[in-house]
């Protein structure tokens, strides 16, 4: 399946550098490798939207997030190791609105990786895209609020908690909350005294 590029401009390939990670623009031919990585009960389990059940799924998840791509709507990263190569997360930018510059950004590592810093190393990198290159002004995070280790990488990094809106998805057979956060570009920029943020780097 191909989807029609009529958009080059949002289609250009991304490449972000910190010291150890390089998050680049997603490939299809990625997705092996990422379903790897997602499977595992842990990494899905606050996050339905990366249970991928087999390949095939993952393609035509591939397919519906290109749609998002080339409108402009989303920007979809793999978070690779610079010392093995391997993929071991994905990141992304979506429901981008270009008109209040504003998107939510979401993020997952694959859980052989967790406990290395990884995630805080390459969700700086992608806060400083999101404000940096395409100038947006807010940033949204939506976290079950049982994923205690999600809160503290966005509590880390500036964001603030801005409510909780009950029950307000359905999820393995039963009603959830989801926490909403947000970071504005000023805060990111200038963050507190004390503030402990990893930087990215190239």
């Amino acid at each position: 399946m191909t989807v029609p590029n009529n958009h080059p401009e949002h289609d250009r390939p991304i490449q972000l550098k910190t010291q150890r990670l390089l998050i680049r623009t997603m490939l299809e031919t990625d997705l092996s490798a990422i379903f790897a990585c997602y499977d595992h009960p842990e990494v899905g389990k606050y996050t339905p939207p990366i249970r991928w059940p087999n390949l095939e799924h993952a393609v035509t998840w591939y397919h519906r997030r290109r749609v998002d791509v080339l409108a402009g709507r989303a920007k979809q990263f793999v978070i690779i190791s610079k010392d093995t190569g391997a993929v071991i997360g994905t990141s992304v930018l979506f429901n981008i609105d270009a008109t209040h510059r504003n998107a939510e950004i979401g993020y997952a590592l694959g859980r052989q990786f967790w406990g290395h810093g990884y995630v805080s190393e390459a969700v700086s990198a992608v806060i400083d895209h999101a404000f940096g290159e395409l100038e947006l002004h807010r940033l949204n995070a939506s976290i079950d609020p049982r994923n205690f280790a999600s809160n503290k990488v966005l509590v880390r990094f500036g964001f603030t908690h801005e409510g909780t809106t009950r029950q307000s998805y359905f999820d393995a057979g039963k009603f959830t909350d989801c926490g909403i956060y947000g970071l504005l570009a000023h805060e990111w920029r200038n963050p507190p005294v004390g503030a402990d943020r990893t930087p990215s780097s190239g």
